[in-house]
């Protein structure tokens, strides 16, 4: 694998030369994101700083699409990585295999592989910054499971986990 460095220098001339789909496959290599379920990257609108949309689309059981804005790698590596490893979880969520049908389940799982990085151990932890705001959101997704159903039971102890880090980061 190349050193972080040499990765980030490389994207950076990937995007200056507008090839932002070659670029976000490269770290698909890189950082050992690929699934059998993956049928490749798609260019979504520009992203803004306060609001970067990456979508996997497709049916449960299908290949998936992932959509990334094409300005990506305006925007933080780390952060980025983060953001790609989130969409490939759910690519590996969505086959045929493992098709976990409830949204909740899905984001939580992902919110969860930002912040403890289990699946993908290659990639870089995220800031303070964002790791609060990963575990914000993975908690709402938690919450929205309903009030103590076997789908939050399931993920209790992951939970305190998430709820010990935040409050590590305060």
């Amino acid at each position: 694998m190349m050193s972080f460095e040499d990765i980030e220098f490389t994207i950076k001339i990937f995007h200056k030369n507008g090839l932002t789909v070659d670029a976000a496959e490269l770290l698909i290599r890189e950082y050992e994101l690929s699934h059998p379920n993956f049928k490749g990257i798609e260019l979504r609108e520009k992203a803004k700083p306060d609001f970067i949309l990456m979508t996997t689309e497709g049916e449960i059981g299908q290949p998936q699409i992932v959509r990334i804005p094409e300005n990506t790698f305006e925007f933080p590596l780390v952060l980025m990585l983060n953001l790609l490893a989130h969409e490939m979880l759910h690519v590996r969520q969505k086959s045929s295999v493992i098709a976990i049908q409830e949204r909740n389940e899905r984001e939580w799982q992902a919110y969860y592989e930002m912040l403890f990085h289990e699946i993908f151990p290659l990639i870089p932890e995220a800031s303070d910054f964002h790791k609060k705001h990963f575990a914000t959101k993975g908690l709402e997704y938690y919450n929205r499971m309903g009030s103590a159903t076997n789908l939050q039971l399931k993920y209790a102890i992951q939970k305190r986990e998430v709820e010990t880090l935040l409050d590590s980061l305060v």
